[in-house]
């Protein structure tokens, strides 16, 4: 697929960097804030971490993810209700966990990370996921979260064994007359033979029914899953996948992810351990995970690269940028977030990118790999099975948009990098999260940042992790009392 040639001046006269001092892009300013503006805040209990945040789009409500607590929040971030999720007694090395059958390891006070959080509207319930016991979960009432259910018995209850609160992503698939589908993807903490890293779930009407969570499609041979080879660990011994992000599209569900391999530097006969960035696709209706696809990402601006992915957001184009971009208004944006280089995974550069992908563009090229591999050309091309570098085989079927794979050729990787396009670096202050929505027709982002502040005509005003630094900019009139949005946010996040 050729590189579109973009008009950076072009591109860049559409988006109004705000506060940046001297990284500023455009010299015009919107007028600062009142010195009457405030910033509500909610902060826990001080031994509390927070870990994941939902808001009801019905409702407003707010619904946070602590450790050993779930809160239910006001939009104005007053208390409504809160449910206790721990600690208990446990133990990591507990397969089955101890709740199950007595397990011989000693067991310790251990608190009870959240680990996942979702808002189930079609049963009016939220799905919330802690690290206790292997990672099982709980159905919780939206209005006043009542327990409705805890489904621990069978292995298809426990979703990880990771503690780390970033180790869990989770996409529900909404069928109005069927049941609905848990799209899970986890780190497996070198248990694969214990953990999918990733599957499709079923999510019954009855939260106590017997088959919640269970795998929506299993038998002798086939399964709703996609399990990381134990070979692989002989070649990286802690290979893991990392979930970053997840989200839905038309007929697929994708994943972003930061996985490990081994490359050979130019040069060099031997091989170093780097992170690779990409996105994971499944057709929402493939039972067998016949459609499983992934495609490195990353960004690249003057020579540097960004490779290491750190958070990101599905958004639509809105009118005037979509112009600026060639696509359609409603058209997906995938806005990221990556940090310098691919050596380091948890102490990221602090040089980092803010980039836009257009998600169609990432489809095509995923479809040009299916038609390529169909045709018998190349291997299978995934890291995670360079121990058997299987080939292609050769079929005669018309491969289009919506193709979902077949029992052959699959789990496939795409080895060109499909790059992003970058709107902004950052070299001192990491970028760490990404938020965009589309408001009268312009693309507006709010992206956190390592030390959490915001910067506003110089000066520097502490708002949780989320900074507001850049929206449409032609044919945007300046903020005023008036338009301009209040964003509340818990000073803790």
């Amino acid at each position: 697929m050729k590189a579109m040639p973009w008009n950076w001046t072009c591109l860049l006269s559409h988006l109004l960097m705000v506060g940046m001092g001297s990284s500023t892009l455009l010299s015009r300013q919107p007028p600062p804030l009142s010195q009457k503006r405030s910033f509500v805040t909610f902060r826990g209990e001080p031994a509390e971490g927070f870990n994941h945040l939902v808001v009801d789009e019905r409702t407003g409500h707010i619904y946070l993810g602590a450790v050993n607590r779930i809160y239910k929040l006001s939009s104005d971030l007053k208390v409504l209700v809160t449910h206790q999720t721990g600690p208990d007694e446990d133990n990591p090395k507990c397969y089955p966990p101890r709740i199950v059958q007595t397990c011989n390891e000693p067991l310790t006070t251990t608190n009870n990370v959240n680990k996942m959080l979702l808002i189930d509207y079609k049963e009016n319930r939220l799905i919330a996921c802690g690290s206790l016991y292997q990672g099982i979960c709980k159905l919780l009432r939206l209005e006043d979260l009542f327990k409705l259910g805890e489904p621990f018995h069978k292995k298809e209850h426990y979703l990880s064994g990771v503690n780390e609160s970033g180790s869990v992503f989770g996409v529900i698939v909404s069928y109005s007359n069927l049941d609905d589908k848990l799209f899970i993807a986890t780190a497996v903490d070198g248990k694969p033979e214990y953990f999918p890293t990733i599957s499709s779930r079923k999510l019954t009407k009855n939260s106590e029914a017997d088959g919640m969570f269970a795998y929506v499609f299993h038998d002798e041979f086939v399964a709703s899953m996609i399990k990381i080879p134990s070979d692989t660990f002989t070649v990286i011994p802690d290979f893991d996948i990392y979930y970053v992000y997840g989200f839905s599209s038309g007929n697929f569900v994708y994943f972003l992810t930061l996985q490990p391999e081994m490359v050979s530097p130019p040069g060099s006969t031997t091989k170093e351990q780097v992170y690779t960035s990409k996105l994971v696709r499944l057709c929402k209706e493939d039972t067998a995970f016949n459609s499983y696809v992934e495609v490195p990402i990353g960004c690249e601006r003057g020579g540097v690269e960004y490779r290491l992915l750190q958070a990101a957001y599905l958004s639509k184009a809105g009118a005037v940028l979509a112009q600026t971009l060639g696509v359609h208004s409603e058209d997906d944006l995938l806005f990221t977030v990556f940090s310098k280089g691919q050596k380091r995974k948890m102490k990221s550069l602090d040089e980092s990118a803010l980039c836009i992908f257009i998600l169609k563009q990432i489809n095509d090229r995923i479809k040009e790999r299916l038609q390529s591999c169909y045709r018998g050309e190349g291997t299978l091309d995934l890291a995670w099975l360079k121990v058997k570098d299987i080939p292609c085989s050769s079929a005669l079927l018309t491969i289009d948009d919506n193709f979902c794979g077949l029992d052959m050729n699959a789990p496939l990787g795409v080895s060109e990098m499909v790059r992003g396009i970058p709107v902004f670096t950052e070299d001192r202050d990491r970028m760490t999260s990404v938020i965009a929505y589309v408001y009268k027709n312009h693309s507006l982002a709010f992206v956190g940042t390592k030390s959490g502040k915001l910067k506003k005509g110089g000066k520097n005003l502490s708002l949780s992790r989320f900074l507001c630094w850049w929206q449409n900019w032609r044919g945007a009139s300046s903020p005023d009392s008036s338009s301009s949005a209040l964003y509340k946010v818990p000073s803790s996040l």
